[in-house]
């Protein structure tokens, strides 16, 4: 499954890093754009084309909390899986971040190649089941069409 994926840090290291072992991880093929902040990302990516979202809580300009809330207030960015990638580990900052925002999932810093997975796993197999077409449904085939009956 092909996905074109979001990392949104201030420190490039830290973008090459998720962008790395989202690669190995080999849990789908990522084509990835990246962006040093949420202002930058809002201003610069279209959301229409995003499939999933990587963020950083702590950045210039605009907190990856701040950027989650922007993202889900547009209607083609409400659907975007975001999972925060940050160094915050208090138990109150994970509810800032999953509720207040919406962010989906939440990998603290430094997180290893297991803890990445055991989020991202779960995000992916629901993406892959909006993608798949939905098992019984009626599409009308060459026949139905050439007959001019309507499917239903």
């Amino acid at each position: 499954m092909k996905l074109n994926t979001l990392v949104v840090d201030d420190s490039r290291v830290m973008r090459s890093m998720i962008m790395q072992a989202l690669t190995k991880s080999g849990l789908a093929e990522f084509q990835f754009s990246e962006a040093e902040d949420g202002m930058d990302a809002l201003e610069t990516i279209s959301f229409q084309s995003i499939d999933i979202a990587f963020v950083d809580w702590n950045m210039p300009k605009m907190t990856g909390v701040e950027f989650v809330a922007k993202l889900r207030a547009k209607e083609k960015g409400y659907h975007i899986p975001v999972i925060m990638v940050t160094s915050e580990n208090a138990i109150g900052k994970f509810q800032d971040a999953l509720d207040r925002a919406g962010a989906d999932a939440y990998v603290t810093k430094p997180f290893t190649h297991d803890d990445l997975v055991r989020q991202v796993q779960p995000l992916l197999e629901r993406i892959s089941a909006k993608r798949a077409p939905q098992v019984g449904a009626k599409t009308g085939g060459f026949f139905s069409k050439l007959m001019g009956s309507k499917s239903s």
